[in-house]
């Protein structure tokens, strides 16, 4: 068992040993389903506080070699499954979390060079006997392993865009990076499942298309994996029922993102921590989230303001999601500005309708903080005086929709 190369299950069983735990272990039977075919590229995004990290880290206590999980599965949904003993703790699993290596790096060469390094030192000491080609070339050594043990493996990279983030302007540590991934990871025969999980989805460079074999599933178009991106209404009825609490209180504050498959999402840290402490009320990160919040829609794109007043007045704007170029700073119409908005789960999305909302009290209480933070004039000061004044900004600011 490795840092990097099988690692056990504590993580998970961390999960499972608290006090509330929604039990996604679906999630694996699609993993299971696509493994070993054409859709083994599986690119998740999702905003934070959404169990991105609690679900890679199940993945990774469900394949790795490096542990017995047989005991942490027995009664949850996968172990219904016909495929899951077949599938539990067989395959060679590398987990990698690149906000960990961006950490200790300052520069992608040094980040990419430490993540090489850190999957061959667990490689060489899991298997010394190999016969290996090149000890320094990262991709061979896998297949060396994998020719000579006939053991596969399974991929799962945790925060893989923390990169478009730190990096938000060098266009060409991106590309670096991207290229790393597509050499890492495209038409690899040892890969039997890679799985991504960030909060954008798979950065778009034009014709550079390193990473176009993913499955991407994202807040604009989740797929079958939506009931995977938060708690579904029954699971909080459930809770409701469990802990007495109230379920319609539960619905306003934090329900509001629908898609096709899934069409009553809720926002589940927000619900497991008001379900603890009996309050509704906003758990959004307050540092980061609520800057960037601010900084995005004091951007100064023609109509955005009025939108953001119209949707603060319950009204939904059509938006066209095509044109986001999938990172934090490129940036050519309002309609990127809302996309991105999206992603980072500050507006619902109806996929059928192509519009765009404030999903729910939660959110709607940070933009109204951020608007009164804002550059806003009137508006702003409006907000810092009263919240009672929201009725009047409304009125002077109707919905502005736009045709597409």
């Amino acid at each position: 068992m490795g840092g990097y190369l099988n690692p056990g299950n504590e993580k998970f069983g961390e999960a499972l040993n608290s006090q509330i735990y929604v039990d996604k272990t679906g999630l694996i039977e699609y993993t299971n389903r696509v493994m070993y075919s054409n859709q083994k590229y599986v690119c998740v995004s999702r905003p934070r506080r959404f169990g991105k990290s609690m679900a890679a880290n199940m993945l990774a206590a469900y394949y790795s070699r490096g542990c017995d999980s047989r005991e942490l599965f027995q009664g949850l949904k996968i172990s219904k499954a016909d495929a899951c003993e077949k599938k539990l703790n067989q395959y060679n699993t590398i987990f990698l979390n690149m906000q960990e290596f961006l950490s200790q790096t300052s520069s992608m060469d040094e980040m990419l060079r430490l993540v090489k390094k850190s999957v061959l030192w667990d490689l060489f000491f899991e298997y010394p006997d190999i016969n290996y080609f090149d000890k320094e070339n990262f991709s061979r050594a896998m297949q060396d392993v994998y020719q000579q043990t006939k053991c596969p493996f399974v991929i799962i990279i945790d925060e893989w865009d923390c990169i478009f983030r730190e990096y938000r302007e060098n266009h060409e540590a991106q590309e670096q990076y991207l290229d790393f991934l597509r050499d890492f990871l495209k038409d690899k025969a040892y890969i039997h499942l890679a799985y991504m999980t960030g909060i954008l989805p798979i950065k778009k460079y034009g014709t550079h298309s390193a990473l176009n074999m993913f499955d991407e599933f994202s807040m604009t178009n989740p797929g079958p994996l939506a009931e995977f991106v938060g708690f579904t209404e029954e699971e909080v009825a459930a809770l409701c029922k469990q802990y007495g609490r109230n379920l319609s209180e539960l619905k306003e504050w934090y329900d509001g993102y629908h898609f096709e498959k899934a069409r009553s999402i809720y926002s589940p840290r927000s619900v497991v921590t008001a379900i603890l402490t009996g309050i509704c009320d906003s758990y959004w990160n307050r540092t980061e989230t609520f800057e960037a919040l601010r900084f995005y829609i004091d951007m100064n794109f023609e109509g955005l303001k009025d939108d953001v007043l119209s949707m603060l007045a319950g009204e939904r704007i059509p938006v066209n999601t095509g044109t986001f170029s999938n990172d934090m700073t490129t940036f050519y119409s309002e309609d990127d500005v809302l996309t991105l908005l999206i992603h980072l789960g500050y507006l619902g999305y109806d996929f059928s309708y192509k519009e765009v909302f404030i999903p729910n009290s939660e959110v709607r209480g940070e933009y109204i903080n951020a608007v009164a933070a804002s550059q806003w004039g009137e508006v702003s000061k409006a907000l810092k005086n009263s919240s009672d004044t929201l009725q009047a900004i409304w009125q002077k600011y109707p919905a502005g929709r736009r045709q597409l």
